[in-house]
């Protein structure tokens, strides 16, 4: 029971923080686009939760953006205690979530390998064949 309640705090904590980063980001010019809220893990007393989120690198700069959401950590938690009833706040602390990134690089690793498949097997490759 107290599992299938840490998972509602959490994704309760998560909606409420991606509500809140309209707010309080857009204040310092951060691109809310590029940045995701992957999850948030609240320790079993509710005191801290750790928030991963996952930024964009393409367009921001992933330690710039990461400071800023540190930067407002106070708003966020305001925004919580006054939109939820929790017996505590919990003290957030932002993380950069790097499984995307991994995944991405398996992806990018799997392409390489299928096209040097392609490149070996001349049966699928018209040009060698001939």
């Amino acid at each position: 029971m107290a599992e299938h309640r840490m998972a509602r705090v959490n994704e309760l904590l998560k909606r409420e923080i991606g509500n809140s980063l309209f707010r309080f980001a857009g204040e310092d010019r951060l691109d809310i686009a590029s940045v995701t809220i992957t999850r948030v893990e609240t320790s079993p007393n509710l005191r801290e939760a750790r928030v991963y989120v996952s930024i964009r690198a393409e367009e921001n700069d992933p330690e710039a953006t990461l400071r800023t959401l540190k930067k407002h950590r106070g708003d966020f938690q305001k925004a919580i205690a006054s939109n939820m009833t929790l017996k505590y706040t919990p003290r957030l602390f932002f993380e950069q979530d790097a499984s995307m990134l991994k995944g991405h690089r398996v992806l990018s690793l799997l392409a390489e390998l299928e096209d040097e498949e392609k490149e070996r097997d001349p049966e699928t490759d018209p040009e060698q064949a001939s």
